[in-house]
């Protein structure tokens, strides 16, 4: 039988497993640079969640905090804007390792995340995902509020949002 996964900040010293993570899940310019990921486990730990399963990092959420909400905002990306007391959530990635995808992790972290963001006291979390996502945050909560005119990437991007 296989230990439960469990939760976790980052600590600087992820950095460089979790650009991993984040290279192989995510399609060419998709993918943070390792420099983002270190800078937004650097300014912000509380809202960067690590999942841990078998003894290793096996996906994470990273977020960063606005009073006005811009998905489409590049330099937020890079915590340009953010205040850790600002009581709006914004999540850049919600990365699941591709060898351990399949298993509800990325449910689990999910569920762990918005835990954390309600007892922290946040009023909302913003996210953006590609239009095979949305009914699956859907069924997490997520309300859809619009097409993103972020183009990060290439690609079309869509706008969730929950009310905590």
């Amino acid at each position: 039988m296989t230990a439960s996964p469990t939760f976790r900040h980052a600590v600087p010293a992820d950095a460089v497993r979790c650009f991993e993570i984040e290279t192989a899940a995510y399609e060419g310019d998709e993918a943070a640079t390792l420099e983002k990921i270190a800078t937004r486990i650097a300014q912000y730990p509380e809202g960067f969640l690590i999942l841990e399963a078998e003894g290793g990092i096996a996906g994470f959420i990273n977020s960063g905090c606005a009073f006005e909400v811009v998905m489409s905002d590049e330099a937020f990306k890079e915590l340009i804007g953010h205040d850790p007391v600002a009581p709006n959530v914004v999540i850049m990635s919600v990365v699941i390792d591709p060898a351990e995808q399949g298993k509800g992790y990325s449910k689990l972290l999910m569920q762990r995340f918005i835990r954390d963001m309600r007892e922290a006291g946040k009023k909302s979390i913003h996210l953006m995902c590609k239009e095979q996502h949305v009914a699956l945050y859907a069924k997490m909560g997520y309300r859809y509020t619009q097409p993103s005119a972020s183009d990060h990437g290439g690609v079309a991007w869509h706008e969730m949002v929950m009310d905590l």
